[in-house]
């Protein structure tokens, strides 16, 4: 998972970065330069020294040793050192850095056949004001890191403040019946930019919202009239005598076609309602009664297989919602059982708060439980055709009623869902697939 900083963080960050950064390297730059410079000029101040000295030396020999304030200078001659300080005396010709007793020193060495000459320069003071300057320089980087600190904290305010302005006003647009348009709030650069695209797309959004929901209000509406007009013909069909026994269980599968068809051209009129605000019929329905007609209707579609179909009521179940709604829910979970299952049972129970549809199929994988919902998704086991609709419908309704589906595979083998009509946390439709007893 890669890691992600908040965009102000990474504006103050880059502000403390560049800062200590700048700051850090003028003041290592200061510090080698000053180095430098310092010891460039005590050692060719000393080699100068030398050679002049040596040039006297030889002009007349008794010129006396230079003596300064810092600078110590020793003549000797060669293999006759006791005069000069020990550290100094196995020096080779040249300018060297020594530390004795606490003290640095520079030394300027120069043996030749006849004689020896050591200059020696105390450095201790430069040394010192060396490490103050140091700490000096440390102390000026982090006044700068500081500053630069609060300049990133003060400029990504003033860069993030209508951003998140923005943000705000997107985040207001979900509780707002008609949104208002963002980019009259801001001015005509990248965030206006940013705003005046989040204009258009939420225009066709909202276009392509309505359209979905005028088309699903008008085809549910327009197609309760022709199944009204299906359902009472073969009512008025079935009611005659003397009928052929295939005609009259043909006539039997249109009715209950139609009568399924009805339902979920009921829920599908309840969703879009729901969604535009308006309130639903109020009255329980017993969940026993509507669980017995849609295992009835289902009966048909086991065809040649093995199957049988069984209910059990081992508690009333009363739920507040339209019969179409419940019936299109627990169809759907029946309907899937029944595609799945070869052979063998599927068992609907109806328990206190929820219906439980048990099969003796091959189960579900646990990679494929997450697309169980997904538009036009069809498991690999599945048997005859199908749009891969009917769970996205139901998982529609669950969200809009909070009710809840757990899925469980029983270690007897199938599957178990159970639809739950009052769980105790709302808000998510799936559970995860576990094992049960």
């Amino acid at each position: 998972m890669q890691y992600r900083r908040r965009l102000r963080s990474r504006i103050i960050l880059s502000f403390l970065i560049f800062g200590t950064v700048l700051s850090g390297l003028f003041a290592v730059s200061a510090f080698v330069l000053q180095d430098y410079i310092t010891d460039q000029l005590i050692s060719r101040t000393l080699k100068e020294e030398l050679d002049d000295y040596v040039v006297q030396l030889r002009k007349n020999p008794s010129v006396a040793e230079p003596f300064y304030s810092r600078i110590d200078g020793y003549v000797t001659r060669p293999g006759k050192a006791d005069i000069v300080p020990a550290p100094f005396r196995s020096l080779e010709s040249g300018v060297h850095e020594i530390s004795t007793n606490g003290k640095s020193y520079r030394a300027a060495v120069r043996k030749e056949d006849d004689f020896w000459v050591f200059l020696t320069y105390d450095v201790t003071a430069d040394r010192n004001i060396t490490r103050q300057l140091s700490w000096a320089l440390l102390g000026v980087v982090l006044v700068f890191s500081a500053l630069s600190y609060g300049l990133g904290r003060w400029s990504s305010g003033r860069v993030m403040s209508p951003v998140r302005e923005l943000a705000r006003r997107v985040s207001a647009m979900g509780s707002e019946a008609e949104p208002q348009a963002l980019s009259t709030h801001f001015a005509d650069d990248e965030v206006g930019q940013l705003a005046e695209a989040l204009d258009d797309y939420s225009a066709r959004l909202r276009e392509l919202v309505e359209r979905d929901k005028a088309f699903n209000a008008d085809v549910s509406h327009e197609l309760r009239t022709p199944l009204a007009v299906i359902t009472g013909a073969t009512e008025l069909l079935l009611s005659m005598p003397n009928m052929p026994p295939k005609a009259h269980e043909r006539l039997l599968r249109i009715a209950r076609a139609a009568r399924q068809s009805a339902d979920i051209t009921t829920a599908l009129l309840h969703l879009v309602r729901a969604e535009r605000g308006t309130t639903e019929d109020s009255r329980a329905r017993n969940v026993g009664d509507i669980v017995e007609e849609v295992a009835e209707l289902h009966r048909p579609l086991i065809g040649a297989k093995a199957l049988t179909i069984a209910v059990a009521h081992k508690e009333k179940l009363s739920v507040i919602a339209p019969d179409a709604v419940i019936a299109v829910t627990v169809g759907n979970l029946l309907g899937n059982a029944i595609r799945y299952t070869p052979e063998g049972q599927v068992t609907l129970t109806v328990e206190s708060g929820q219906v439980m549809i048990q099969d003796t199929g091959p189960g579900i994988a646990p990679d494929d439980l997450p697309k169980v919902f997904e538009r036009h998704y069809r498991g690999h086991t599945a048997d005859g055709k199908g749009a891969g609709l009917g769970l996205a419908i139901v998982k529609r309704l669950c969200e809009l009623y909070g009710w809840r589906i757990v899925f469980s595979s029983p270690r007897s083998g199938g599957l178990r869902a159970v639809l739950e009509f009052y769980p105790e946390s709302r808000g998510q439709v799936i559970q995860t697939l576990q094992d049960v007893d």
